[in-house]
């Protein structure tokens, strides 16, 4: 029971013993049955509308959002449900900041950056959940996507600086419900998800939710598809009133074309369709299988104190063939590619132990967060190329089918295992009504251990890492509150250098102030902020030895504004926007000092409104429309080679033909912009969708 229903009822009690007139005539009074509804908002349940209240994921426990002194973004499952979309990626552009890097030739979500620093880490409710080289993240299950802006080592462990995504899983919920939705769209794309939610005994004390997608998609770029199958079954089992079970399972199997993209001749756009698929058709698929099981048992002590131990398992394995194209050739009309076979598999334990504690210290009240965590990650990968004999395509008249290399295998061949062991401490302090403060520290102890087949070597490196974080959150008025933070990152660095030593670890410190504001009797939800990020230690090649060192540094500095908000009953919003200078400040010759940071752009921005019907037939149905606006950034790190900015515009509308069926239509990149998304370099290029659209159904059974 939440302390508002306890003030409720305490009030209530209070107010029947002091009324005068019961005391000078009780009379046996016949009440009317009082329904009790609480607005309180879970920081692991779905989102009324754009406008999240509550996080867990920058500090692990369960606090408002406003009372955080640190740049938070929550995007709603609502908002890739208005946009017709299943990607992740479409989330993270209203979180403000965030940018499309390597995606692994269309696998997963490989990489991407936050506020100007790449990073391959993401998390699912607090765990580890892109090590190895996992499926892209399936939105069927997703309730929402918090963006933690800034160095979140002291909280998660190694990462990068600039921030964090934790991904929110759908959770079982005390009322049976089930959800069905197909839908098709241009170039034969084609998707159904089935979400069954089900009390499972009379008392609701044990709950299960399974969610259900099954696509098979054909895309605007030749000869590439995709199939994927997605299952998420979970439990929770309520065993006491103190104590709660939640499992969780997923089970993944994806396969897809392996796409690079295209190519852009000499650094320009010299009419490659954006089409063309450079790569063979008759490689086949690159298949993908995931399996995910999760555990989390919580007991409340007494009234302040509560335990949590937690356990998480994936193991995965990727294989298949690709031809992938190189640079350009010297008669500017073809390109050779090389001919690859991946085969990896890899296996992630994680188990966390947390106690959670709320105590008053003199004046100031105190909640406490202790943890502990052990990981045992293991991979093997093997990457063999197939050399002998030309193997180009013709960019502008690709013909397929050539007869593949066969001639020298070479590659790698590794076997990898990483034992991290960590303890943390954050402290969430409230010193007065208008004063919050948070402090928080964690020490890591990190072993890898690599055992290289090919040159039968074995490398080791280990390191200790203690990384901090500190913020104040003062509430200049009831709706503004202005905070600042200072936090540090460590990330270790792959290899050894010319002395056959370990490099040191990737360093980072960042710091942020800035304002959080409650406007239109809180409706619309505001977070300006102003932050200035530095790394040190990144590999860089030293000009005196010709080998690397860690030695390079790197700076990113600017604004971001995140806006949510239901305006109205039938207005709703989302938006972000970020200005981002990042650039190498200590470099090499092949990335030199002043370079721009790989595919960031200076100034990027989204909007997203909807307009919901209130009254007449059209009530529950909307309409509403995006836009969003990508700045140029750099194609190829430390290169000349730019991409163009560009912006999109789509459009949405869904009709509510009846309390149980729901029809939608998405047009996407209405006005047709020819864009590119991301690059690796000036041959691997992503070209962004032409205009297509989506149509779906769904039902309410």
């Amino acid at each position: 029971m939440s302390s508002l229903k306890r003030i409720s009822f305490v009030s209530l009690a209070f107010g029947l013993l002091g009324d005068p007139a019961l005391a000078e005539e009780p009379q046996p009074l016949e009440l009317d049955a009082i329904s009790v509804t609480s607005d309180y908002e879970s920081p692991s349940g779905p989102v009324k509308g754009y406008r999240a209240t509550r996080s867990a994921s920058a500090t692990k426990t369960d606090t408002a959002l406003r009372d955080i002194p640190q740049s938070i973004s929550v995007i709603p499952a609502s908002v890739l449900k208005d946009l017709g979309s299943t990607q992740v990626e479409r989330a993270l552009e209203y979180a403000g900041g965030v940018s499309k890097q390597n995606n692994f030739g269309g696998l997963t979500l490989y990489e991407y950056s936050v506020r100007g620093f790449t990073t391959s880490e993401f998390y699912k409710d607090g765990f580890s959940a892109n090590r190895g080289y996992p499926s892209t993240p399936d939105t069927a299950n997703i309730e929402r996507i918090e963006v933690l802006k800034g160095p979140a080592a002291s909280l998660y462990g190694r990462g990068d600086p600039g921030g964090t995504v934790n991904i929110v899983t759908k959770k079982p919920q005390p009322d049976a419900f089930t959800t069905l939705q197909a839908s098709a769209g241009s170039w034969d794309r084609y998707r159904t998800a089935l979400d069954v939610n089900k009390p499972l005994d009379a008392e609701g004390n044990l709950l299960s939710r399974v969610n259900l997608a099954i696509e098979d998609n054909h895309s605007f770029r030749d000869h590439v598809d995709g199939q994927r199958v997605f299952v998420a079954p979970t439990l929770s089992w309520q065993l006491n009133p103190d104590t709660r079970l939640l499992l969780e399972s997923e089970i993944v199997r994806h396969r897809s074309t392996f796409d690079r993209g295209i190519v852009a001749p000499d650094n320009r756009w010299s009419g490659v369709s954006r089409s063309t698929f450079l790569g063979e058709p008759n490689d086949g698929d690159i298949d993908n299988h995931n399996n995910m099981l999760q555990a989390a048992l919580e007991h409340q002590l007494n009234d302040a104190w509560q335990v949590r131990l937690a356990s998480h398992y994936k193991q995965g394995e990727l294989w298949g063939f690709a031809s992938e194209a190189r640079p350009l050739n010297a008669d500017g009309h073809t390109v050779n590619r090389r001919y690859r076979e991946r085969d990896n598999d890899w296996h992630d334990s994680i188990t966390q132990l947390e106690l959670r504690g709320l105590f008053d210290l003199g004046p100031w009240q105190h909640e406490l967060l202790i943890g502990g965590e052990y990981e045992d990650y293991r991979k093997n990968e093997r990457v063999t190329t197939v050399n002998g004999g030309a193997y180009p395509i013709d960019l502008y008249h690709p013909v397929y089918g050539q007869p593949k290399p066969n001639g020298l295998r070479t590659g790698t061949d590794f076997f990898e295992r990483v034992q991290s062991r960590a303890l943390s401490l954050q402290d969430q302090i409230v010193f007065t009504d208008r004063l919050r403060g948070m402090i928080g520290m964690r020490y890591e102890h990190f072993e890898q251990h690599i055992d290289d087949h090919t040159t039968r070597v074995t490398r080791r490196q280990r390191h200790d890492a203690l990384t901090q974080r500190a913020g104040l959150l003062y509430q200049l008025t009831p709706e503004v509150g202005l905070f600042a933070n200072a936090s540090t990152s460590f990330k270790p660095n792959n290899g050894l250098d010319a002395q056959g030593k370990s490099f040191n670890p990737e360093e980072g410190t960042g710091y942020e102030v800035g304002l959080k504001s409650e406007l239109f009797e809180g409706r619309l939800s505001t977070t300006l902020a102003a932050f200035h990020i530095e790394k040190e230690n990144v590999l860089a090649l030293d000009p005196g030895t010709d080998t690397s060192r860690a030695m390079g540094k790197a700076r990113s500095q600017g604004i971001d504004l995140q806006v949510t908000g239901q305006l109205t009953d039938a207005i709703r919003v989302i938006g972000a926007f970020a200005y981002i200078d990042a650039e190498v400040t200590r470099g090499d010759e092949a990335i030199p000092t002043g370079s721009r940071i790989l595919g960031v752009a200076k100034r990027s921005g989204s909007l997203l409104g909807v307009y919901e019907f209130q009254d007449g037939r059209l009530r529950g149905s909307d309409v509403g429309a995006a836009f969003t606006y990508v700045g140029d950034r750099s194609g190829e790190a430390g290169g000349d080679f730019q991409l163009p900015a560009y912006h999109t515009v789509d459009l949405l509308a869904h009709y509510k033909a009846s309390e149980t069926v729901t029809v939608g239509l998405n047009l996407n990149n209405v006005f047709d912009e020819k864009y590119y998304e991301r690059a690796y370099s000036n041959y691997w290029v992503n070209p962004g969708e032409p205009r297509n659209f989506t149509v779906s159904l769904t039902l309410d059974l």
